[in-house]
């Protein structure tokens, strides 16, 4: 990848001049040597150490935005600079429209980068300091999101520079379409006719294969060729894949390890539905720091069952893996209406639909029988997932009323997303052994 970026910049070796002029070019500089940034950092972040600091903090949205921002998009707009008025045959509307598009939207990649590079490095370390005593510093997540809260207005500041050279770019390429000619001219363009080597030219060595008489012979037969290269490839992926399936021991199973139940599985799509999985992680990693904030770090047997898998890639608010067991019913309910009225400081939506919104039952059946087609043991559920689920919820919804909540929700959804959020993680906590490698559970 550094090899195409500095070829890249090397190409304009003695034409370094024209790049303050040519807009198209300003856009292609800046594009290639955020593709050589993002392609560097990559590589950097599977190093453990800085992976450990910045896994699940905002440096990786920083690192995504540096590589979609400027390398995709402004190449996108200098190879659309420099198609449209050959497309149109119509001259560029406006040179200093592009200009200024290009700076306003390099000013808007820098504040945008910047700020979240920044909370990225501050969420890591406030994450994993410790004071004197060995305690954490910051115990409390939200104190790690309020301090980001100027940063998040910087990156909007950023983001509104970069859609403002869009709008800029949209305007310039519609007026560029508005001046193409009546009638396009479509000129003929003719091969020079071929001719025959001179006798003086020595003939190429055969090589391997019959040099280049082996290659012409498969350039004649693309269709072939692109047929035979797809087998080949899906032949050497399912090659690789087809085991994973086959072989129980690639995954320590837990004995203690069960599915869901179908009103568990319910909740588990609304978290799903929500959108909750953007915001949270399901994987402890094995880090003290980890595992003095949340507990037992995660391991690869709790989540033969899920389908997909919520491990989570950002952390706005804290990870979940945990969660089962460690409030009441009715803190969830409470939660779930009104974060603020638990967390003053939380910056989580409120979601009082739940208490009113049905569960719809007749989908718990499909639901179950999905799962078990993707080898999730159910067994009786898949039959019975109806009546079980109102079993499940009833209880719930009794529980939650006996600690004075309120009455009636039985049949609502909140009682499904609480049967979910009180199942998480509590698998392991029951025996935390691992079974032997190979082990049903």
């Amino acid at each position: 990848s550094w090899g195409g970026m500095i070829n890249g910049l090397l190409t304009l070796r003695g034409g370094w001049q024209k790049v303050v002029d040519d807009p198209i070019l300003k856009f292609f500089v800046v594009g290639i040597t955020a593709y050589g940034m993002s392609t560097f950092e990559g590589p950097m972040l599977s190093v453990k150490s800085v992976n450990a600091l910045a896994h699940y903090t905002d440096w990786i949205i920083a690192h995504v935005h540096t590589g979609a921002l400027g390398w995709n998009g402004f190449l996108t707009f200098g190879m659309i600079y420099w198609l449209a008025p050959r497309l149109f045959q119509a001259p560029l509307h406006s040179k200093k429209a592009a200009s200024l598009h290009f700076w306003i939207a390099t000013f808007g990649i820098i504040l945008y980068v910047v700020a979240i590079y920044s909370a990225g490095v501050t969420q890591g370390l406030m994450w994993r300091a410790f004071d004197e005593t060995g305690r954490l510093t910051y115990p409390d997540f939200v104190e790690t999101v309020l301090r980001l809260m100027p940063m998040y207005w910087v990156r909007v500041a950023g983001g509104s520079l970069y859609i403002a050279g869009m709008l800029i770019f949209s305007w310039n390429i519609v007026q560029t379409w508005r001046k193409r000619p009546a009638r396009y001219d479509v000129p003929v363009v003719r091969a020079a006719a071929l001719r025959a080597p001179e006798p003086s030219q020595a003939a190429p060595s055969p090589g391997l294969l019959g040099g280049l008489a082996f290659h012409r012979r498969w350039e004649r037969m693309p269709v072939l060729f692109t047929v035979l290269v797809t087998v080949a490839v899906a032949i050497a992926s399912l090659a690789e894949i087809i085991p994973t399936f086959l072989i129980k021991s690639n995954v320590p199973t837990i004995a203690s390890v069960k599915p869901y139940t179908p009103l568990e599985l319910y909740g588990r799509d609304m978290y799903i539905r929500e959108g909750c999985v953007n915001c949270h992680s399901q994987m402890i990693r094995p880090l003290r720091y980890e595992t003095e904030r949340y507990g037992e770090y995660s391991k690869p047997g709790e989540s033969v069952y899920e389908h997909p898998f919520l491990w989570g890639s950002r952390r706005i608010g804290p990870d979940l893996a945990r969660e089962g067991g460690k409030y009441p019913n009715l803190w969830h309910v409470r939660h779930f209406a009104n974060p603020r009225e638990l967390s003053p400081r939380s910056i989580m939506p409120a979601y009082p639909h739940f208490a009113t919104a049905p569960i719809d039952f007749d989908v718990l059946a499909r639901r179950v029988d999905a799962m078990a087609m993707l080898g999730v043991p159910y067994g009786e559920a898949v039959t019975n997932a109806i009546p079980m689920a109102r079993a499940q919820a009833a209880e719930i919804a009794a529980d939650i009323e006996a600690t004075g909540g309120p009455a009636g929700l039985a049949d609502r959804e909140i009682v499904a997303i609480v049967a979910y959020m009180q199942r998480i993680g509590r698998d392991i906590a029951t025996t935390g052994t691992v079974a032997s490698r190979g082990t049903a559970p």
